[in-house]
């Protein structure tokens, strides 16, 4: 007890000093604002663009009485500032400091140039060491819907930029790439920087050990998807189109506060008269997701590890209750070593022989039954020297033709993973490029695989150097777009690349539109909203905004520690509660963990079998409807799995719902059970007449209701708006699987003989 009791002072200590330092760090910059120039109202196309010597606005013809855009009045909004930043990283997670020189805070606006495309204001900034900067701020219509705009100080030496505009206090904030701690983000200060979601990311004593062991704790807003674009409750979206590292700080009621470690700022400001208008509006252009594969979508996605025999024992378990299985994913095809982590694998992408005998006949005998099989894979290599049966070692070919991105000392930068390190392929030199491929196509699309896990691609450091002769930092939110890039160039070069998938779990403005699917990376096996399963229903709500369409999470959770102090391991309970709110995600997908013999698995006894078949059937009897909302998404951006302000934005009550309930297109309405011991839950159901679909029970009012539902294992709560004809198919579906509750179906039984049932 004294031990831990230390820990917990060192925790304090620790948290209340960087606090103090963080603070300091984080302030705002914003000056006065001087004018010279007379009232201006420009026209273009249908944004009307004013200024009335205090506040620069920007409205919409079709809604001209609702302001998208506008600067607080008589404040500055653009400063600049020399800045010189500090960045640390170990193993994916990064700190990102700054010291700024001469800032510039004090604002003119002097000049006006405009025609039928674009409005340019010019003006400068006073810095604090004497002496000014001229600026540019130019508008261009992008499209009936788009409104382009950019900031550039005219000096390179100044490297910051701060722009500053207005809020309502109670306008709400969504979006920003994948988020997991939080879903609405205004009165927080927001970095937009992928990077590992950490271990605990809050939770202690976990995250304090884990930065002490290993700086990877994480922190709330640590995220694989970081993306510089949100939309409001008041519908008004904005998003920027740089790659540097930047941050939207929302802590102060009245505004928006960007900074941003560039001299120049490119964005869009965008009009929609609904959420989903505006999200059709941003995926239009910065792409939307491709559609997945039928097959993926009709059945369960059986993670497993273990070897061949262990797949042909589990499935022919499978095969008895006639579970639907769309594919088993079969993370260890590489081979497994042990690490202090728990169970890794072999970073050296060759099929693994002597784990997976007669692998090609393990592969056609699934294809036969119509399973696929997927792997995994990732931008990493580990030296294999001391892998039992190796073939070929990746990681010494890529070292010896320099296929590694390199550090400052122009070596090849080799990262502390766990207990051994791995070398990051350099995706801008094309004759890495070309081998890579070659290594893909020759050991996953060679050996059978409808697919794989793209893992990683968040931690290329900010000091590397690349072979085009860019940087980290440069390239840091890029690297996981170029990740995707690889792996669609990978299918596409394939003669069916529609029939297969990769699933990624990181990604930056313009990943969706490379990659097949997503998924929410490393949750902890446990029930907390810190990074537990609540955290994986907020990362797939949120990704959706900002075009992931298709997200999903792994069934259980993924990491599982145990230490002295506190263990996090999967119980029976998480495992089957989870299983629930994968059968109403994208993709119905498990895994073992970085610690399977500590987990409950799907497999471990006859109830935990018989709850996975019972969801994979219950996720079969949606998939017509899946199909649809796949293809829809492919088509206009809009996520299969949606907050409710998507479909009720009026309604003022579903503003404040973060992970308790989310709808599934416009027709089915889930709130999963997400805390130990529950067998009921509140679920708000909004305005009109709803169907709870395991009892057929109708529940209408005028205005929204809050509802309490019981939801005993296997029956999380579902309804749909009554006359649905998906609902209405939805609990046919159910009925024909003998999925209903056991009244449910001697109702049905005895309608047509009452001696149907004992």
């Amino acid at each position: 007890m004294l031990a831990f009791g230390a820990l917990l002072v060192g925790a304090g200590a620790y948290f209340a000093t960087n606090s103090a330092l963080t603070l300091y760090a984080q302030r705002q910059i914003q000056g006065d604002l001087f004018n010279t120039l007379g009232n201006q109202r420009i026209s273009l196309g249908a944004f009307l663009i004013r200024w009335d010597g205090h506040a620069l606005q920007v409205s919409h013809a079709l809604a001209p009485g609702r302001t998208l855009f506008s600067t607080l009045s008589d404040q500055g909004f653009i400063a600049s500032a020399i800045g010189e930043e500090d960045v640390t990283d170990s193993r994916g997670s990064f700190e990102v400091s700054d010291q700024r020189f001469n800032t510039c805070r004090d604002q003119t606006m002097k000049q006006v140039i405009h025609n039928a495309g674009y409005v340019l204001f010019k003006g400068k900034l006073r810095c604090a060491g004497g002496g000014q900067i001229p600026y540019e701020l130019a508008f261009a219509l992008k499209s009936s819907n788009q409104l382009g705009f950019s900031i550039k100080i005219d000096d390179p030496r100044y490297n910051r930029l701060y722009l500053t505009y207005a809020s309502d206090p109670d306008e709400h904030f969504y979006g920003f790439g994948e988020q997991f701690s939080k879903f609405d983000l205004k009165g927080q200060r927001l970095p937009i920087f992928v990077q590992e979601q950490g271990i605990g990311r809050g939770l202690q004593p976990l995250t304090f050990g884990a930065d002490t062991v290993a700086k990877s704790g994480g922190s709330w807003d640590a995220t694989y998807i970081s993306v510089p674009h949100y939309l409001t409750s008041k519908l008004r979206s904005l998003v920027l189109e740089n790659s540097e590292y930047m941050v939207f700080d929302l802590r102060k009621k009245d505004r928006v506060h960007v900074q941003l470690f560039s001299g120049e700022m490119h964005g869009q400001i965008l009009y929609g008269d609904t959420p989903i208008q505006l999200i059709k509006t941003y995926t239009s252009f910065m792409g939307r997701m491709r559609a997945l594969p039928d097959w993926i979508l009709k059945g369960a996605v059986v993670g497993m590890q273990g070897g061949t025999q262990k797949v042909r024992d589990i499935w022919e378990k499978l095969k008895k209750m006639g579970t639907p299985i769309a594919a088993f994913w079969l993370q260890d095809w590489v081979g497994q070593r042990e690490t202090s982590f728990g169970k890794q694998l072999w970073w050296n992408w060759e099929l693994d022989e002597q784990r997976y005998p007669e692998f090609k006949k393990l592969t056609a005998d699934l294809q036969q039954a119509g399973i696929r099989t997927l792997g995994y894979f990732s931008p990493f290599l580990a030296d294999a020297s001391r892998k039992p049966g190796v073939k070929r070692n990746l990681f010494q070919e890529a070292m010896d033709h320099g296929y590694f991105v390199r550090n400052e000392d122009g070596r090849p930068y080799l990262l502390q993973q766990t207990d051994f390190r791995a070398g990051l392929i350099d995706f801008t030199n094309q004759e890495a490029l070309a081998w890579y491929t070659q290594v893909a196509e020759e050991n996953l699309i060679g050996n059978g695989f409808s697919g794989w896990m793209a893992d990683y691609g968040e931690g290329l450091p900010y000091d590397a150097r690349l072979y085009s002769g860019s940087t980290g930092k440069d390239n840091h939110n890029l690297y996981p777009v170029m990740w995707s890039i690889f792996n669609r160039n990978v299918l596409d070069r394939q003669q069916h690349p529609e029939d297969s998938v990769f699933f990624m779990r990181s990604g930056y403005t313009g990943s969706p539109y490379f990659s097949s699917l997503f998924w929410t990376g490393d949750q902890l096996v446990s029930w907390d909203d810190r990074d537990g399963i609540k955290t994986a229903v907020l990362a797939m709500l949120s990704s959706g905004l900002s075009g992931f369409s298709f997200n999903h999470s792994d069934i259980g959770g993924y990491t599982t520690i145990k230490n002295p102090l506190q263990s996090y391991t999967r119980s029976k309970e998480l495992l089957m509660r989870w299983m629930e709110l994968g059968a109403f995600s994208t993709v119905f997908r498990t895994h073992e963990g970085n610690r399977p013999e500590d987990n409950a698995q799907f497999y471990s006894d006859e109830e935990t079998l018989k709850q996975f078949d019972r969801m994979a059937r219950v996720y079969r009897a949606w998939a017509f409807y899946r199909i649809q909302l796949v293809k829809e998404a492919a088509r206009t951006g809009v996520p299969v799995m949606r907050p409710l302000f998507l479909q009720f934005p009026q309604d003022q009550q579903v503003l404040d719902l973060t992970y308790q309930e989310f709808m599934l297109g416009s027709e089915l309405l889930v709130a999963p059970v997400l805390d130990p011991g529950h067998e009921e839950v509140q679920v708000y159901l909004p305005a009109g007449t709803w169907v709870e679909a395991w009892t057929g029970e109708v529940f209408s009012h005028q205005e929204g209701q809050e509802v309490t539902v019981k939801t005993p294992m296997g029956y999380p709560a579902v309804f749909y708006p009554q006359g649905s004809r998906v609902g209405e198919m939805f609990r046919k579906n159910l009925k024909q699987q003998g999925l209903m509750p056991l009244e449910s179906v001697q109702e049905a039984c005895l309608k047509v003989t009452p001696a149907c049932l004992p």
